[in-house]
């Protein structure tokens, strides 16, 4: 991931006190299917109150987590 500051890739606010990506660590800790779900789930929550909440910031959030769980399914098929 890009190591710069992107309100929809890289949030500084997800970034730990060592520069550990939040999205990394929760990815180690789960199963691939694991992750699928947690994937989904956010682009949902996204889809969901884009209307409400932050609008076109939100779809490119959920957009991006559509690219992420596409890669992830295309490298384990899950």
């Amino acid at each position: 991931m890009n190591q710069e500051h992107d309100p929809i890739v890289r949030p500084g606010h997800y970034s730990g006190t060592h520069g550990i990506e939040c999205l990394e660590a929760i990815r180690n800790m789960l199963t691939p299917e694991q992750y699928v779900g947690f994937l989904r789930g956010n682009q949902l929550k996204y889809l969901w109150r884009f209307s409400r909440k932050n609008g076109v910031e939100d779809l490119q959030k959920a957009n991006q987590l559509g690219q992420w769980l596409l890669e992830e399914i295309r490298k384990n098929g899950t």
